[in-house]
């Protein structure tokens, strides 16, 4: 897969517009952040996703209606619906995930904005990806088909992720400044800034693809008429794929090395295509190792600039890679039909295990077709061979021995078993048989023998690479182990100058490795390819840039403890900059077999055993070196929690050209041998071929493949050095007593009956415990070396009678029970008898048959040395040494290749290479025997088993504690190693503890694991000790705790044992202590425990905690609390000081916890521990007795308190009451919101509070308790979480069982008895009895609650607990809202410290299901009455007897400082002057220092009480306060549910009445009314044509505020507007709650007609009014529209020729004329507008509306009234009816003004000639009509 990670991203929120990312030419260091990728955690955890939706700008299209859809993770939210163009949203939306970190960082956060208008597939107006966080920014909203059609609009946001215990980031909320500059505060989305690229890979071949189909898909294949010969059972092809794409080349059949030649345009898995598409494996390709954007080279905070070194300027580059190989890995190849149980390994999804083939990529180009290519990199696929040598030299720890085992070394394809396509070669042990090592684990018992594989590879040369790695790992490994000495140093505390020397050393040797050790040149180099030589460039600036800020990190440090950070990056750099994409260098795999199956591996990276010509730096970690592997099981989901086996092995991997080399790395003697095994049976009593089934005369050591000696053949190169010789096998010799130096004989005595009748013996009176035939007891003869410890006797330990009988009944066919029952009864026919004798080893082990036979009851594994009665089968094997012909030493190895020949009279030969390595060379080296004593000294942890090589011991078992100290030696006699001493002092073998938690019933629990490495001691004068030192415990990759350790391995002369260290003292039988050059220097420390209280405990076995005491342990001391009585009455313990003198390291380091132990005082005795805590580190409780601390009894218990029998009713305080709570005489802006605006820096809602010279306050963004300055107000006692039991995992949160309440003092005491003690110091405590006290909680506000209602708001209300007292406020919830400004102050009355706990919940109200709860805060009330921080009260800026600041506190200043004094040990301060002056702590102050340049104002009260306060300012008490408290819910208990702001003041009854509490009541907005008179418009958009082609509109205005769209408004129409002119003289009259310190409309109405409540928005003041054209038969056309702000209102113009679209751009070259204005300031405007309308993406003018804009306040109207429209009250100004044009009217209600205007006046001229033509055309009818009868009757004429 090509991994995207580190490539480009949708913006930055640093850079300028147009810029994708970060600052490339920077060239300079960075480190890292600790918490990248690299240190993510494996686990799932919560996160929540915050996206705030703030307001839209230039959103296009025309009246159109918004609304922002956002998703993450599949879950979608939207917006309510708005009007315009330019919405305002203001709206959270909270997403809660459960996911992987990795998994997170790769979703995208999807946010699109639409037309609600529409139900096209065209409403999406544009959309945005967002992937990382964003704080109030601008995004650029786009096409996601087209991103090159431009902008869409824009978009505000805020877009954060919250983990566990992270707080989110303060979002002010704040209008106006930098952030409305779209400009300079813009994202824009990756395809505007990043252009399109393609990704190709160009795929040459593969090889070695190995076999996916089974055997019998294959036979059926030949049934259908294929070639039965062919092996290749596999139809490769490569899918490639990236960024949601996938591509395939075409497919090879049944090829294994199939050539393709073909390009990719565009995870690579190769597939096999037959059954179904099996995934052979895969291969991740990340394209930040392949690419460079320059960033990862920039500034450190040292300043150091590697351009003026280097003169580069940018180290940056695109992605490359290739031409190369690739490996890919899968799971391991078993041929079969099965399922895979491995099959996830094939797709990487787990450990990849066993390298399968390569692939050939190369250069990334922009081809987007699949097509052919030719070859043309014929170069890079030369090949050269490399030797690979691997001598085991221990296998231990193995937890039962069941078959042989045998261990199998390869490298790729070579070496595999399984591949038939390579050569044979000796790449696997012999098999071996595990032995008991006496105590826990098995191991191999190879003796001085140990077993050698070999293995020849070829491979590309890509030593240059391989080189680079290493050399910059020597120096990652010489800074690592300084950097590891550099925090031990830290951490014990050393002087300055010990931490100076080691910081000094750390810095110089890196130094002068990164200029003693250069990377390699790339010039000549083979295989080299463009990625090499950037890679080079990269790395070569990297370690410059890291080897200058070294130099500069010695002139500027002045804390060493400061540096740790910067060098730890340094190693995080370092390591990245040795990952090597183009490694074509496969791992080596181990694999450990058991029988035939593999059961464990291990992987070793190639580079780590590479020898290197180079140089000696440039050589692996491991080349030649011995080193400790633990093997893991394959897809293990214990994550190591068991161990399959420990192996040391010592490897080494070079070129045959260098393979001389191996021969000064190498130790001991090599020897290669032939070897066969010689079988036979017994049959009638005699031994010989007979019998043999299945089996060979001779064979190989499975006996499954027939071999003979004469066909034995050297390899070439090899000759035989002597004859055929019988060679006993003992590692094969399987001995129940093998290891053991007690053992126990067993024989089951077998007796028989009828049903009721006797007992008689059986025909097979003794067996084993399976029923088959064994020895009687007088048979058992003792073996050589042992001695019997008892008789024979009956094993009573069962389930069996008295005399140790069982019974059953037989079953055929076998004729043996199969359940036994341990009463007799009628119908039992068999009982047997478990006879039991044990025996003890005197001697070592005597040896086997004379003549090497090793014998067997059947034919398999189980073989033993001595021949029994029972015995079937025997064998021998046969062994002959080779040696080379040509003496080369022991690179001779290497020349071992191929089988040693085969049976020729085998007819299928061609299957000899079937079973692998049966017939390969054994090679084997000795080595000479050295003893050493082993001494492991454990100081800490349960009780564990310490294994080192074959041998292992077990420390004593400790019961109930989490801390146990040991103090034991374990010491391991005579311990054999074999080897070169100088070598085992490099690389000594681990020792490996595993702490295990004991449990008589069940399995004992493994707890953990440690491995550290032994002091290896060579010299006989002993001048270095082991020092003890912390080593974490692991348990599955967590860390699970520490252990304070220390190993000595010492070489033992074998002339004298002076060299010996003396044995140190016992404890008791056989544990000894630790010795005293190892041992801590301890000194004599007094350790004061005070021991206030318990709380909250939980009960233990159903029953409540009613008397407890507390245990104290501490360095082997212990010391017990008094008993409290009666937990419910008091929990306090009766006497409150505990004393223990105890030995304690000098050192830090080795300080031992303090264990706290809770016992419970139950009926009958029973005093079981309930709970217990653990203090790790004592170092914040040391002190210097001798000086006088400020701790002691807290201020507000200095006056002697009375115990109050009952308790007052809880109150709440409604500021509503007519009670005297403050002086009312303060105008309206002075209240105390305005002392919090003012405190919080928002001079614009504060008004005039500041110029008065009022107090502030001070507002803290996290709880009080978190603040260091008042060291979470523990002073006086700290608060302990006592736990019980354990966790079952680690993401299991630890069982809290309750806490306690107390303080420690820890000080060093003088070892002379002489020395007067030095004082206490816990005195004057306080009374320890139940105080009644006056609790007031002030809640401000709640900030960013989770939403719990669908809509994704919430309904939110306060419920206060404290102890049995509740109040709940669901009757004034705040109805959707999730920042709701609550305003109320709860009073009540509690006692403490039974009731201390206040819990603050707030909920979600609902009407008909159950309120759910949002979040909750608990706060520690006694905490804040106990501290001497002054925190159940905090102290005001000045003393005020009257006003908003009123003195609230039941002391005055002057009583309060005099308790500090007392308490500090100082005299009372005195005061002169009347006040005006007053001395404390030796210094004089004066009022006058405290009050200059302050307005001295009416409230305030006398100058002594002020001076006291202005003086108690200065010691540090908790001053008058807001918090910032994080609530949390049990459903997500580590994220936040949002923030509450508020404090709490806690008063003693006993001292009084206090002060009248503040009024936190919200400010309520005020009723304002706008009124807008739009009188007239001009250059109108002329939408129509009349009948008579006339262009003209039918004008009118609608206009309405945002948020109360129901009241909008329109004018009349101007009808038949020729010339865009419209007159109206009309009012608009808009109610609007406005509040002044937000500047915005408070709206509240119902969101749906179905919603119970009115919700509560605030909206920017705006009015929008928009130019319509009046249709009667279709809907209405839009002309244009403009947008006012009445907070920034552009100034209008004067004339309408003045005004234009420019005008309503905001920038800062206007002149101050044109400046935006507030018009609630300055109460009324007239002037001409612009319309705009978009049209095709761009803005044109609509027309020009002249208007008036009038504020008035709401006790205003009633004295200037004014109507709407035109109605009466028609005054402030008189709107007159507008003077239109005669031709405005509807034609359809006015036909006459219709014919008049429209006919006549236009068609006149066209009237008249008709109405002349209509006249002269009836004359001339009538004529015509008439003239014929004139005529006639003129020519008639009857009258005559």
């Amino acid at each position: 897969m090509v991994d995207s990670g580190g490539g480009g991203e949708e913006g930055t929120d640093a850079g300028p517009p147009g810029h994708a990312g970060g600052s490339r030419g920077v060239v300079a260091f960075r480190r890292r952040d600790r918490s990248s990728r690299s240190h993510l955690a494996n686990k799932p955890q919560d996160f929540q996703i915050r996206v705030r939706v703030i307001e839209g700008r230039q959103l296009l299209g025309n009246n159109v209606k918004p609304v922002v859809k956002v998703n993450v993770s599949g879950e979608t939210h939207r917006t309510r619906i708005r009007r315009g163009n330019n919405p305002f949203f203001d709206e959270v939306f909270f997403y809660n995930v459960h996911m992987l970190p990795s998994e997170l960082f790769d979703k995208s956060i999807n946010i699109r904005v639409y037309d609600s208008y529409s139900l096209r597939a065209d409403a999406l107006m544009g959309e945005f990806m967002v992937s990382h966080c964003v704080i109030r920014k601008w995004l650029l909203l786009s096409d996601p088909e087209d991103h090159s059609s431009g902008a869409k609009g824009y978009l505000k946001v805020s877009v954060f992720i919250v983990g566990a215990g992270d707080e989110p980031p303060v979002d002010t909320g704040e209008a106006g400044g930098e952030e409305d500059d779209i400009e300079s505060n813009l994202l824009l989305p990756a395809g505007l800034a990043l252009r399109w690229a393609t990704l190709s890979l160009k795929v040459f071949r593969a090889e070695d693809v190995p076999q996916m189909d089974d055997a019998f898909l294959q036979s059926m294949k030949g049934i259908f008429g294929e070639s039965p010969g062919k092996k290749n059972l596999v139809d490769p092809f490569l899918e490639a794929s990236f960024a949601g794409q996938k591509l395939c080349t075409s497919v090879m059949e049944k090829n294994t090395n199939p050539e393709w030649n073909q390009v990719l345009s565009l995870q690579v898995k190769v597939r096999d295509r037959m059954t179904r598409n099996d995934a052979i494996g895969t291969t991740h390709l990340n394209l930040a190792k392949i690419a460079s954007s320059g960033g990862e080279i920039e500034g450190t905070r040292y300043g150091f600039d590697l351009s003026a070194n280097t003169g580069e300027s940018e180290v940056g580059f695109l992605p490359a890679f290739g031409p190369c190989y690739i490996n890919l890995y899968g799971s391991p190849r078993e041929f079969t039909g099965l399922p895979d149980p491995y099959a996830d390994l094939n797709y990487g999804k787990v450990e990849r295990i066993t390298v399968l083939l390569v692939v050939w990529l190369c250069h990334l180009g922009t081809s987007q077709a699949i097509k052919g290519i030719e070859n043309t990199f014929l170069k890079y696929q030369r090949r050269r061979k490399y030797c690979l040598c691997a001598v085991f030299h221990n296998a231990s720890m193995i937890h039962d021995p069941g078959e042989p085992i045998q261990f199998e070394v390869s490298i790729g394809n070579y070496g595999n078993k399984l591949d038939n396509t390579c050569k044979p070669f000796a790449s696997t042990t012999q098999y071996s048989c595990a032995v008991f090592d006496g105590n826990h684990y098995y191991y191999l018992p190879w003796a001085a023998t140990k077993p050698v594989v070999v293995v020849n590879s070829f491979w590309e040369d890509i030593s240059h690479r391989l080189d680079t790695i290493n050399i910059i790992l020597f120096i990652t490994r010489h800074l690592i182990s300084n950097l590891d000495l550099l925090k031990n140093t830290i951490s014990a505390k050393a002087s300055d100058r010990e931490q100076v020397e080691v910081w000094v050393k750390l810095l110089t040797q890196l130094e002068e490795d990164l200029e003693s050790y250069p990377l390699p040149e790339l010039v000549g180099q083979p295989h080299l390819t463009s990625l090499d030589l950037q890679l080079k460039k990269l790395r070569d600036s990297a370690m410059a840039t890291i080897r200058g800020a070294a130099g500069q990190m010695r002139e500027d440090t002045k804390q060493i403890r400061d540096c740790v950070a910067d060098i730890e990056g340094w190693v995080e750099k370092l390591t990245q900059l040795a990952e090597e994409p183009q490694n074509s260098m496969p791992d080596v795999f181990i694999w450990m077999l058991r029988g035939e199956k593999r059961v464990a591996y291990s992987r070793v990276p190639a580079h780590q055993v590479l020898f290197s010509r180079h140089s000696e730096q440039a050589c692996g970690q491991f080349c030649g070196n011995t080193q400790t592997i633990f093997m893991q099981y394959p897809m293990d989901k214990n994550k190591g929690l068991k161990v399959p086996v420990q192996i040391r092995v010592n490897m080494w991997l070079g070129l045959s050209s260098e393979e001389m080399k191996f021969n000064s790395f190498s130790e001991g003697t090599f020897s290669v041998f032939a070897e066969l095994y010689e079988n036979q049976a017994e049959l009638f009593g005699k031994w010989g071929t007979t019998g043999l089934v299945g089996r060979y005369n001779y064979s190989d050591v499975t006996g499954k493949m027939k071999l003979k000696q004469q066909y034995f053949l050297p390899p070439r190169g090899w000759e035989w050095e002597e004859e055929w010789f019988v060679d006993p096998q003992k590692s094969l010799l399987n001995e129940a007593d093998a290891g053991h130096t007690e053992f126990m004989e067993e024989v089951f005595e077998n007796e028989t009956r009828y049903p009721g009748g006797d007992w008689k013996p059986a025909s097979e009176h003794y067996t084993d415990v399976n029923g088959e035939k064994n020895q009687s007891l007088e048979e058992f003869a003792l073996p050589e070396g042992w001695s019997w410890e008892d008789r024979w006797g009956a094993d009573l330990n069962r389930a069996v009678d008295e005399q140790g009988w069982e019974y059953g009944v037989t079953i055929p066919t076998d004729d043996k029970p199969r359940s036994w029952a341990p009463v007799e009864k009628m119908y039992h026919v068999h009982r047997r008898k478990r006879m039991v004798r044990p025996r003890k080893r005197a001697e070592p082990p005597a040896g086997g048959d004379p003549e090497g036979w090793e014998f067997s009851s059947l034919i398999g594994w189980n073989f033993h040395r001595k021949e029994r009665s029972s015995d079937r089968f025997r064998r021998r094997r046969w062994s002959r040494k080779m040696a080379p012909e040509d003496r080369l030493g022991a690179a001779a190895i290497f020349k071992l290749e191929g089988a040693l020949g085969v049976n020729t009279e085998e007819k299928e030969s061609s299957d000899s290479t079937k079973a692998f390595g049966a017939n390969t060379p054994t090679v084997s080296c000795s080595f000479d025997k050295v003893l050493f004593p082993f001494v492991p000294n454990a100081v800490t942890d349960p009780f564990a088993h310490v294994s080192f090589l074959h041998l292992s011991k077990t420390t004593e078992k400790l019961k109930s504690t989490l801390n146990p100290t040991w103090d034991q030696t374990l010491i391991f006699n005579d311990l054999e190693i074999y080897g070169d001493p100088q070598s085992l002092a490099r690389d000594p073998p681990k020792v490996v503890l595993e702490f295990y938690d004991y449990d008589q019933v069940g399995n004992n629990e493994l707890l953990g694991r440690t491995v550290f490495p032994p002091l290896v001691e060579l010299s006989s004068n002993g001048d270095r000790t082991p020092k003890l030192l912390w080593y974490p415990i692991m348990q599955k990759g967590h860390r699970a705790g520490e252990a304070l350790l220390a190993a000595e391995l010492i070489l033992k002369d074998k002339v004298r044992e002076r060299n010996l260290p003396l044995v140190p003292p016992m404890r008791s039988l056989n544990l000894y202590m630790v010795p005293q050059g190892i041992r801590p220097v301890v000194q004599l420390t007094a350790v004061e425990i005070l021991v206030w209280g318990l709380r909250n405990m939980k009960p233990y076995e159903l029953a409540a905690v009613s008397s407890p005491s507390l245990v104290v342990e501490c360095g082997g001391q212990r010391v017990e609390s008094a008993v409290i009585r009666n937990m419910k009455k008091s929990p306090n313990f009766p006497s409150s000081v505990l004393f223990i003198q105890v030995y304690l390291p000098k050192d830090e380091m080795y300080t031992p916890p303090i264990v706290l132990k809770v016992i419970d005082h139950r009926p009958f005795g029973r005093k079981p521990v309930v709970g217990q805590c653990t203090i790790s580190s004592l170092e914040r409780f040391r002190c210097d007795p001798h000086v006088i601390t400020a701790e002691g009894i807290p201020l507000s218990l200095y006056v002697p308190v009375s115990l109050m029998s009952s308790t007052a009713p809880h109150l709440s305080i409604s500021m509503d009451e007519n009670r005297p709570l403050l002086e009312a005489q303060e105008k309206e802006t002075e209240d105390w919101w305005s002392k919090f605006y003012a405190s919080m820096g928002d001079r614009e809602r504060c008004g005039v509070y500041l110029q008065k010279g009022y107090d502030t306050l001070e507002a803290y963004d996290n709880e009080l308790e978190d603040l260091p300055e008042f060291n979470g107000l523990t002073d006086f006692c700290d608060t302990f979480k006592l736990e019980r039991g354990k966790k079952q995992s680690k993401d299991d949160d630890p069982d809290v069982v309750g806490e306690f309440k107390g303080s420690f003092r820890v000080y060093p005491l003088s070892d002379d008895p002489g020395v007067m003690a030095p004082p206490r110091q816990f005195r004057e405590l306080p009374d320890s009895g139940p105080q009644e006290c006056l609790v007031r909680v002030y809640i401000i506000r709640a900030i960013d609650l989770q939403p719990k209602d669908n809509n994704g708001r919430c309904d939110p209300y306060i419920k206060i607990t404290l102890g049995r007292n509740r109040i709940d406020d669901s009757d004034h919830y705040v109805p959707n809202n999730t920042n709701p400004v609550f305003g109320k102050m709860f009073e009540m009355s509690c006692y403490l410290p039974q009731e201390k706990d206040l819990k603050i919940s707030v909920y979600d109200y609902d009407l008909l299901t159950r309120d759910e709860k949002v979040g909750e805060t608990v706060i520690d009330l006694e905490n804040r009455f106990l501290s001497r921080f002054n925190s159940y009260c905090g102290l005001p800026q000045t003393y005020c007897i009257s006003g908003v600041n009123q003195w609230r506190d039941q002391m005055k200043p002057s009583q309060i400082l005099d308790n500090v004094a007392r308490l500090k040990g100082l005299s009372k301060p005195r005061t002169e002057d009347n006040g005006n002056t007053l001395t404390f702590m030796g210094r004089d102050y004066t009022l006058a220092e405290f009050e200059a340049n302050k307005e001295v104002h009416h409230h305030l009260g006398p100058a002594r009480e002020r001076m006291c306060l202005h003086v108690l300012r200065t010691q540090g008490l908790v001053p008058e306060h807001v918090e910032t408290r994080t609530l949390y819910s049990s459903f997500q208990p580590s994220l936040s549910q949002g923030r509450l702001q508020m404090w709490v003041d806690v008063f003693p009854k006993s001292l009084g009445v206090p002060g009248p509490p503040f009024d936190i009541t919200p400010r309520k907005a005020k009723k304002n009314i706008l009124r807008v008179i739009v009188w007239n418009t001009t250059d109108v958009t002329l939408d129509e044509k009349s009948i008579t082609g006339e262009h003209m509109s039918d004008i009118y205005v609608k206009g309405w505020m945002p948020g109360m769209e129901e009241e909008k408004q329109k004018t009349d129409v101007h009808y038949r507007s020729l010339d865009g002119d419209g007159n109206f003289n009309w009012r608009f009259i808009f109610n609007f709650d406005y509040l002044p310190a937000e500047q915005l409309c408070l709206v509240s109405k119902k969101e749906h007609f179905w919603n119970l409540d009115k919700s509560e928005f605030r909206i920017p003041p705006k009015l929008i009014v928009q130019i319509w054209d009046n249709d009667k038969f279709s809907l209405d056309d839009y002309l244009g529209v403009v947008e006012l702000d009445l907070r920034s209102l552009i100034p209008p113009a004067k004339t309408p020729e003045k005004c234009s679209m420019e005008m309503m751009e905001r920038g800062p070259d206007k002149s101050k004329s044109q400046q935006a204005q507030s018009l609630l300031a300055q109460k009324s405007v007239r002037g001409w507008w612009p319309c705009t309308i978009d049209k095709d993406g761009k803005k044109e003018l609509g027309g020009k509306v002249e208007m008036t804009l009038e504020i008035v306040g709401d006790e205003d109207a009633d004295e200037k009234p004014a109507g709407k429209g035109r109605d009466e009250p028609n005054m402030n100004p008189r709107l007159e009816p507008p003077n239109r044009p005669d031709t405005s009217f509807f034609w359809f209600t006015s036909p006459c003004k219709a014919m008049k205007f429209i006919v006549w006046r236009r068609f006149r001229c066209l009237f008249i000639m008709l109405i002349l033509l209509v006249i002269v055309g009836l004359f001339l009818g009538i004529l015509l009509y008439s003239l014929p009868n004139y005529i006639s009757m003129k020519i008639v004429n009857p009258m005559g």
